[in-house]
């Protein structure tokens, strides 16, 4: 072992010197998965879709799936990302693969409200089927009603209907002209069919106007009454004349209508009675009634060219009879699983679209209702991220009025819009959704606490877990999501040693020996790169060679940040020292995240005491640029210098603790040690070794606590005394709690195996110091300890300040303590 127990004379005085240190070796930091299968290629294997290791989740997944009351819709957390969104559909569909299949929804037009179209729930396949059925009638309709229209039978009774009503109209002219003549006039039709009132002179018609002038004035006062008289039997007669026309009208309508019956009654029928539904059959009735009372709209008619050219075009006659389907379930077998990738308004809950005509205006009708997922995924269930649903306007409010009615009213989506431009109203649509979403935990506990609703509409969470045990199981589903990539995606088959590799990237992943990640679409994206190396090197089967590939690669698309860190410290830029021993300072380590790539980088803790009340000032809370945690974190040390040196003495320093060259913020607790050992080592002046890097919080109670990315802080320094040059001294403290957390690169477990790098696990910060000075941490009152020093020097700060207080006014100079113990 390269690490001594040697106590430096010069910075320890009469120290006792501790002992040596525990030591991790070589073999208890080697990582190695062996996979326990028969099958050397993944070829072999049999893909497995099942969410491994998630049986808490699938339990809650199949008690929201099983009951069917109202709110066991489900809430999914820890399953974020299209690829799991994906998976969780094919769990869900192979559960309920045996469910009936859900019917079809129609809106047809409503003949007695036209701006509230009529919804119709009609069997699987059904929906379609009516919307053939009434194409082919207005087919059928417009072929052969011109035709019957045009039979010889059709045209003489209608030939005679007329001649009957012509005879009752000569007879009520010629009524009317006897009656004219025996009031002395001759009646004379002119232009533009006005009619003129000739009066009789002695039986002959006044031949002009000079002729009636000559009349004596009473017979001309005479011929204008009895004008005026004819005139209003005129008007009576004329009535008479267009009741009789209006007889023949619906004399010839009726025979119209019986020769439509005859054809249409059999075609009505027959959808009727394929159909077997009875609002299909109102909404036939009605539609029979609208053709019967319609009939011009299927003669042959030549349509004359409009007068101006640009005038807008006619209604469409035979719109009305359209069918809608706005949910097909034609191709669909059981119940729909459906994902919605995209939950905004519009595709969750659907609208009613608008077009903009030629000239400006908004039109629309029924045959513009378009459905959301909500309501295609009727009789099934639907699956959409609730997180992206929320940030989308009304969404998560119309979303909670319809998951507790249980029912759909069908709009236009305007949310700019000062006033609705849609004239339609459709009739609500009943709808029975499972609805399951995702989201995050943070997103479940927000919504529950604070919005009453979501407890009743979503009634059951399923929590899904990040990793499972290392189980052999658990190996073998690893195996199978890679044979599932693989045959699905036409790559490269893995072979053990690939397949063990990547198991191992797993545990990595989850930060655990004992555990493995558990999230497939992870694992298929390393199984992807793998492959493409794979096949870059011409190979036919993937091997642990590309698996590592791939993983280096990653690194190199991702590292230029760590690499510019590394050569600023290599360059004195930052300034890192992995050499000597200094007095309040020590090498405390982080972990930098930078969007999926986090590495460890060392920096420099300093700390400085001197005679005062401030107490610890964390230098990086001042300044802002610490979280919440980390502050706590200081705080914690106030407490453990409290309970470790305080109870026989008051606590009187002026310290900070800083972390040098850090100007893009801290957070976290890990450093809390590292920050106790800088402050303890300036209180004892004991220097601490600089060729150790720290890690690890700290309870009150000295007891050192786990961290996280314990594996990229221990790499992160070894890189560091690699760049700088290795003295087979360097080394790194850890938690003892993180020892099953240590899953490292290959190169590090070798500089360890070959005694040029050190990690040490500890529990308390005792253990740490002595480690540190190579000398004995001792009590707070044994001597030759580093305790027993910082104790003293806190006593005599103590006794400094209530000097200083007491003889301030006259100068008197403040007495050590040796000097107060003296006198």
């Amino acid at each position: 072992m390269a690490a001594t127990t040697r106590i430096d004379q010069e910075a320890a005085g009469e120290l006792r010197e501790a002992k040596a240190p525990r030591e991790l070796a070589a073999e208890q930091l080697s990582f190695k998965v062996t996979l326990d299968s028969s099958s050397a290629l993944t070829s072999e294997l049999t893909p497995q879709e099942d969410f491994a290791g998630q049986e808490r989740a699938s339990a809650a997944l199949e008690l929201g799936l099983g009951v069917a009351g109202g709110g066991y819709n489900i809430f999914v957390s820890g399953l974020a990302g299209s690829e799991k969104l994906k998976a969780l559909q094919q769990w869900i569909a192979r559960r309920v693969s045996t469910s009936p299949t859900p019917g079809d929804w129609i809106y047809v037009h409503n003949f007695k409200h036209p701006d509230a179209p009529c919804a119709i729930y009609l069997g699987a396949r059904q929906g379609a089927k009516l919307k053939e059925k009434m194409h082919n009638l207005v087919k059928t309709l417009r072929e052969e009603l011109p035709k019957a229209f045009r039979q010889e039978a059709f045209d003489k009774e209608k030939e005679q209907l007329r001649e009957k009503y012509n005879r009752r109209a000569q007879e009520l002219n010629a009524a009317f002209e006897k009656l004219a003549r025996e009031k002395g006039f001759l009646i004379q039709a002119g232009a533009g069919g006005q009619v003129f009132f000739i009066p009789l002179i002695n039986g002959k018609p006044m031949q002009s106007p000079e002729e009636f002038s000559r009349l004596s004035p009473g017979e001309q006062e005479a011929i204008g009454r009895a004008q005026q008289e004819l005139a209003a039997e005129m008007e009576r007669f004329g009535r008479k004349q267009q009741e009789v026309m209006r007889e023949m009208e619906a004399d010839i309508r009726l025979v119209e209508r019986r020769f439509c019956e005859n054809l249409l009654n059999p075609l009505v029928g027959e959808i009727e009675r394929a159909m077997e539904n009875r609002e299909v059959s109102a909404y036939l009735a009605d539609v029979k009634e609208h053709i019967l009372n319609n009939l011009d709209d299927f003669k042959e008619t030549e349509r004359a060219a409009p007068l101006m050219p640009f005038a807008p075009r006619e209604r469409d006659p035979f719109l009305e009879y359209e069918v809608n389907v706005i949910v097909d379930n034609s191709e669909t077998n059981g119940a729909p699983v459906l994902v919605e990738t995209s939950p905004t308004y519009l595709n969750l809950f659907g609208t009613i679209e608008r077009v903009v005509d030629r000239f400006g205006r908004i039109v629309t009708n029924f045959t513009r209702i378009r459905s959301g997922s909500l309501l295609r995924a009727h009789g099934g269930y639907l699956i959409f991220s609730l997180d992206d649903a929320i940030t989308e306007p009304a969404v998560w409010k119309v979303l909670k009025r319809t998951l507790k009615s249980g029912r759909i009213e069908l709009e236009t989506y305007e949310p700019l819009a000062i006033f609705s431009t849609s004239g339609l109203k459709p009739e609500p649509v009943e709808i029975d959704t499972k609805v399951i979403v995702s989201g995050s935990p943070l997103t479940y506990y927000l919504l529950y606490n604070w919005d009453e609703e979501f407890r009743e509409i979503f009634k059951v969470r399923a929590d899904f877990r990040r990793v499972m045990e290392l189980e052999q199981d658990h190996l073998l589903t690893y195996a199978n999501w890679v044979a599932k990539t693989c045959r699905e995606e036409k790559l490269p088959h893995f072979d053990r040693a690939a397949v063990e590799r990547v198991i191992e990237f797993g545990a990595r992943q989850a930060g655990d020996r004992e555990k493995i990640l558990a999230s497939y679409p992870e694992i298929a994206d390393l199984v992807r790169e793998a492959g493409f190396w794979s096949r870059k090197d011409g190979g036919q089967v993937v091997s642990a060679r590309h698996v590592e590939k791939a993983l280096e690669s990653r690194i190199f698309r991702s590292n230029r940040i760590e690499e510019e860190i590394r050569e600023s410290i290599a360059k004195g830029t930052i300034l890192i020292d992995i050499h000597g021993k200094k007095v309040g300072q020590v090498n405390g380590l982080s972990v930098l995240d930078l969007g999926g790539y986090g590495f460890g980088r060392p920096s420099r803790v300093t700390a400085s005491v001197a005679m005062g009340q401030a107490g610890i000032i964390n230098i990086e809370r001042e300044s802002r640029l610490s979280g919440s945690i980390h502050d706590k974190g200081v705080l914690i040390l106030a407490g453990y210098l409290r309970n470790r040196y305080g109870q026989d003495k008051p606590l009187t320093i002026s310290a900070s603790i800083c972390f040098e060259q850090s100007y893009s913020g801290v957070e976290g607790d890990s450093a809390s040690s590292t920050e106790l050992y800088a402050l303890l080592s300036h209180l004892a002046n004991v220097p601490l070794r600089q060729d150790i890097a720290v890690t690890g919080s700290v309870n009150q109670w000295g007891e050192v606590q786990a961290i996280g990315g314990v594996n990229e802080k221990i790499e992160g320094f070894f890189d560091v005394c690699r760049v700088k040059g290795l003295t087979r001294n360097q080394g790194v403290m850890i938690p003892e709690a993180n020892r099953r957390n240590l899953i490292l690169r290959p190169d590090v477990i070798e500089a360890v195996r070959q005694g040029d790098f050190h990690i040490y696990p500890i529990c308390t910060i005792d253990e740490g110091i002595e480690l540190l000075t190579r000398a004995r941490a001792g009590t707070p009152e044994e001597e030759g300890t580093v305790n027993g020093l910082v104790s003293r020097r806190l006593r005599d700060l103590a006794a400094g300040l209530k000097a200083f207080a007491g003889g301030g006014e006259t100068g008197e100079k403040p007495k050590t303590n040796t000097e107060a113990a003296t006198r």
